[in-house]
């Protein structure tokens, strides 16, 4: 059986510049100045597979490239070498707490994102106490 998630060699890096312009002018003002940037990796040959419902956790302190390698699997930024398939869907919860409104109850939540997951009302009602219990 393939993998639902399968990432082999992954890396992405960013260019941080070390000055900002922060008003246009400034461009007009020095147009001959050249900004230099550091080149930031935020990952590195990262490789890794999920099988098909197997949990799977990314854990690092911050800055450690977690969100960005989210980002990457869910398509928002492309990766600058390697590469990454993902069969099946994909919900792309990036942020902590993205999803969950505060007016609403944990069950009102619940049937809230699962729905956006996809999940039918059939098989949320089969995994609700699971899922009530993992949250």
């Amino acid at each position: 059986m393939a993998a639902a998630i399968e990432v082999l060699d992954v890396s992405k890096s960013f260019l941080i510049p070390h000055e900002q312009r922060t008003y246009f002018k400034e461009y007009f003002l020095h147009p001959f100045r050249r900004t230099q940037y550091e080149r930031n990796e935020a990952l590195k040959n990262v490789s890794f597979s999920i099988e098909a419902g197997e949990f799977f956790g990314i854990l690092g302190p911050n800055g450690s490239g977690k969100s960005t390698l989210l980002r990457i699997l869910a398509g928002i930024y492309v990766a600058d070498a390697g590469s990454v398939r993902v069969s099946g869907m994909l919900s792309p919860f990036i942020e902590l707490g993205v999803g969950f409104d505060l007016e609403l109850n944990a069950r009102d939540n619940i049937r809230v994102n699962a729905t956006l997951a996809g999940l039918s009302r059939r098989e949320l009602d089969t995994r609700f106490d699971e899922i009530l219990e993992f949250s």
